[in-house]
């Protein structure tokens, strides 16, 4: 008998020896769980298979699209920084052409400096003006007697004027107003009116506006404040009426002329004398000074014309009116103009003894053949321009152009004031002139001009079109 039995296949008894199936660790087990998953996932995509399909197409092209879209970025990243580029480019290119620009700028501005303290510098500007119409002339009143002299602040928005009233005005050019007025005195009241007693003959104001210089027949000199017209101090010294006032420009020298026969130089800024020049015969009637230390006047009975060079202490003499000489300015540092009581009007340069042209009864009316002569009672004109203008009693600011070289004078046109011219000034700009109006000359009472009123009149000066 065989020890070893044969068990029965269809009892489900496990063999002695069949081996025994390992026990599953923790392990094995988390393993069977992600398959089971898995499986369960399988089962699901079968399941939604369909869906699937659908949304592919769309998924597809939202991938296309975003493609297209991350291509058209890097296209607009590339365009953009080509913009970039060019506009740097572009300024560079403007800074360059505006540092060129400011180079030429200051290049012709140094050599406009340049020609005019050389008395070289000539502006043509004297065609672009078209002739004024009434619409372009205001006149202010405020004076009770004849005005004798007037002078407009650098930046041109005020007018100070005087007259023989001994008062003072300060007028606002865009609305003719009065801001201050300095009333003038009764004789008598000198040593208690802070003012003028006497006709006021000649002002002048500094460059900065820091300064406003009065003088009058009571050989005074008052320096006031422009802003607030306040007395700051009073020069004395003249032995005779102060006729004429100038600064120097860009400075605070102050240049004093006299009936006494002599010019006074006086320094502002420690409110000092400085010297006393001689040298006229007769009576100086008017005075003017530019950028050089010098000085310009007019000598009246004696017929000459001075040019004082207070640094080389020498004088230029000039001859070649026949008449007083009543009125000097100059146009640059090498040419002046002048009038005289002869009626004629004369040109000059520095270099030339004589005047370069002379227009006699420059403001006669001519009548039944009969020239009616009427004295030159004042000049103005445009620094360093061709465009000058004179006045007289013949009721006409007369507007005249300096030919080439300054060797002719044209006439422009002319702009009907009842009145003695007294005095004439232009706007720095050239945008208008003022003339100051009387029924009496400034200096004396030959004649009287009835329907003539006291008053500034402000004559707009326009530009033409096609200039």
């Amino acid at each position: 008998m065989s020890f070893f039995l044969r068990g029965d296949a269809s009892s489900g008894k496990k063999s002695k020896f069949q081996p025994q199936k390992r026990k599953k660790s923790a392990k094995d087990e988390t393993e069977d769980v992600k398959k089971t998953k898995r499986k369960g996932l399988g089962i699901r995509n079968e399941e939604i298979d369909s869906e699937s399909e659908i949304d592919s197409d769309e998924a597809g092209s939202k991938i296309d699209s975003e493609s297209s879209d991350d291509e058209t970025a890097q296209e607009k990243r590339l365009r953009l920084t080509k913009q970039y580029l060019a506009e740097l480019e572009s300024q560079e290119r403007e800074k360059q052409e505006s540092e060129e620009f400011l180079t030429d700028a200051i290049s012709h501005r140094l050599k406009e400096e340049v020609l005019e303290q050389s008395g070289k510098l000539r502006k043509q500007v004297a065609d672009t003006y078209e002739e004024p119409t009434e619409e372009d002339i205001k006149v202010l009143r405020g004076h009770q007697l004849p005005i004798t002299c007037l002078v407009i602040s650098s930046d041109n928005k005020f007018i100070f004027s005087a007259a023989k009233d001994c008062s003072i005005i300060k007028w606002d050019v865009e609305t003719g107003k009065k801001l201050h007025v300095i009333p003038g005195g009764r004789k008598g009241t000198e040593g208690r009116h802070k003012g003028h007693t006497a006709h006021v003959l000649c002002l002048a104001i500094s460059s900065d506006g820091k300064f406003l210089a009065s003088g009058c027949r009571n050989k005074l000199i008052h320096v006031w404040n422009p802003s607030d017209c306040e007395l700051i101090h009073t020069f004395r010294g003249h032995r005779d009426a102060v006729s004429g006032l100038a600064f120097r420009r860009n400075s605070h020298q102050l240049f004093s002329s006299s009936h006494d026969r002599s010019v006074k130089i006086w320094n502002l800024d420690e409110m000092a004398y400085v010297e006393t020049l001689f040298g006229h015969q007769c009576d100086i009637t008017g005075i003017d000074s530019l950028t050089r230390e010098r000085a310009i006047t007019s000598g009246g009975r004696d017929g000459s014309i001075r040019i004082w060079k207070v640094v080389e202490e020498s004088q230029l003499v000039f001859h070649g009116h026949q008449g007083s000489i009543d009125c000097i300015q100059l146009i640059n540092e090498g040419h002046f103009l002048s009038g005289a009581d002869d009626g004629s009007l004369a040109l000059w340069s520095v270099m030339k003894k004589k005047p370069i042209c002379v227009v006699k009864n420059a403001h006669s009316n001519k009548e039944n053949d009969k020239v009616e002569e009427n004295w030159i009672s004042s000049v103005a004109a445009l620094k360093s321009s061709d465009l000058v203008a004179s006045g007289s009693k013949d009721s006409l600011v007369r507007f005249w152009q300096c030919g080439k070289d300054f060797k002719t004078l044209q006439p422009l046109f002319n702009v009907p004031v009842v009145g003695f011219i007294n005095d004439l000034e232009f706007a720095s700009d050239g945008s208008f002139l003022v003339a100051g109006v009387g029924q009496e000359h400034r200096l004396g009472r030959w004649w009287r001009i009835k329907e003539a009123k006291n008053s500034i009149v402000i004559i707009k000066l326009r530009k033409k079109e096609s200039s």
